[in-house]
């Protein structure tokens, strides 16, 4: 089996998964599972930031939340350390589900276990493929959740993109630069970068 069947055959596998989550995404007037849709926006980045992306890097960026809606926020505790420990869980959970799925698919142990490292982002800012997956995680949100996010969040949107930014590179940032933003979006995204 060539590599790229058994990535088509993964992506299959991560997709019908995620095509199940009950929570909806509209995007330009269609309707899709929340998740289905930013798994695949997520592989696209990753594959036009790095065209030559290992098969680790290209299974972790379509697994990367997996199954997401099975730890709903609302059974951790409010604030801050409520919600990384329901991160944390998350991202656990997430790398779990991949390594089962793609131990299913007969892959090898050294790749489950470098993509398991992958989402759960081990070695951000000093592993490359950590790096190119922060990048494109954030370059999703700033796509296609940022506008809306933005709404609902006016009074601390500033530091909250000012996060996002610091986790991305200066590659990551350029690519962030070149996406279409409302004129108030745009606003922010600068205020934010003078503040870096």
């Amino acid at each position: 089996m060539t590599s790229s069947s058994r990535l088509d055959r993964a992506y299959s596998a991560f997709d019908a998964v995620n095509r199940t989550d009950p929570n909806i995404f509209n995007w330009q007037g269609k309707d899709w599972p929340r998740e289905l849709f930013l798994a695949t926006k997520l592989t696209e980045w990753v594959q036009k930031l790095a065209p030559n992306a290992s098969d680790p890097l290209q299974l972790a960026a379509r697994c990367q939340h997996i199954g997401r809606w099975q730890i709903p926020r609302r059974e951790y505790p409010e604030g801050r350390i409520g919600y990384l420990t329901w991160r944390k869980a998350l991202a656990q959970h997430h790398a779990d589900m991949a390594a089962r799925m793609l131990s299913e698919l007969a892959y090898d142990a050294p790749t489950i276990e470098r993509v398991k490292a992958i989402v759960l982002k081990r070695g951000i800012k000093q592993d490359a493929d950590v790096q190119i997956m922060e990048n494109a995680l954030c370059l999703v949100f700033l796509q296609y959740q940022f506008e809306a996010f933005r709404l609902d969040n006016e009074e601390k949107i500033v530091s909250i993109i000012q996060k996002s930014l610091l986790k991305m590179d200066d590659a990551g940032r350029q690519q962030a630069l070149t996406l279409d933003y409302s004129p108030a979006g745009l606003a922010v995204i600068n205020e934010a970068l003078s503040g870096l």
